[in-house]
């Protein structure tokens, strides 16, 4: 079996979260992300292709305190890859 079989890629995680806090800090390539589900602090890259329909989704699930489905590339990853 070649090496490159033997790793295996991280398969996708979708968690249903709701979001608690959205912070920006000043000159940071992304924003965190706190949700009510866990006591982490998540980010959303700027380098995210969706960055802007992200940003928006999260803040407007904030507003009205409803949970997302949030996609991350594993379920160990800190970093927001999209929305279901």
């Amino acid at each position: 079996m070649a090496a490159s079989e033997k790793v295996r890629k991280a398969e996708p995680y979708d968690r249903e979260m709701t979001v608690a806090h959205i912070r920006e800090p000043k000159g940071a390539s992304h924003v965190e992300v706190v949700f009510l589900e866990s006591a982490r602090f998540y980010r959303l890259l700027h380098q995210n292709h969706a960055y802007d329909e992200i940003l928006a989704l999260l803040r407007d699930a904030l507003a009205k305190r409803q949970a997302l489905k949030i996609r991350f590339s594993s379920p160990q990853s800190d970093v927001i890859e999209g929305i279901l």
